[in-house]
C-alpha cells in the first residue's frame, strides 16, 4: 500500500507509530545480529590485552627490584673500593712521613 493511502485510511499518528515500531525492530535486529558478535570478540581481545599488560607490569616490577638491588650492591662495592683506596693513600702518606723523619 502507498503511504498516502495508509495516512488517509488510518491517520498520521497510527502510521507514524507503525513506522517507529518498524524502525525499532530494524535497529534491534541489526544490533543483535551484527554488533553483539563483534562486541564479544572485542571483549575477548580486551581481556587478553589486559592480561598482557598485567604480565608486563609484573615484569617491570621485578626488573625494577633487580636493578635496585644491583645498584645497592654496586654502591657497596664502590664504597668498599673507595675506603680501600683511602686507606692505601693514608698508609703511603704515613710511610712517607715516617721515612722523612728518619732521613
Amino acid at each position: 500500500m502507498d503511504p498516502v493511502e495508509l495516512v488517509n485510511k488510518y491517520g498520521f499518528p497510527i502510521v507514524a507509530a507503525g513506522g517507529m515500531g518498524y524502525l525499532i525492530y530494524y535497529v534491534w535486529e541489526w544490533a543483535t545480529k551484527e554488533i553483539k558478535p563483534v562486541l564479544g570478540e572485542a571483549n575477548t581481545t580486551l581481556i587478553a590485552l589486559i592480561d598482557r599488560i598485567r604480565m608486563l607490569d609484573n615484569d617491570l616490577i621485578r626488573l625494577n627490584q633487580k636493578v635496585t638491588t644491583v645498584l645497592h650492591l654496586r654502591g657497596k662495592t664502590i664504597e668498599r673500593e673507595r675506603v680501600a683506596a683511602e686507606q692505601k693513600i693514608n698508609k703511603t702518606e704515613d710511610d712517607n712521613t715516617a721515612n722523612a723523619g728518619e732521613g
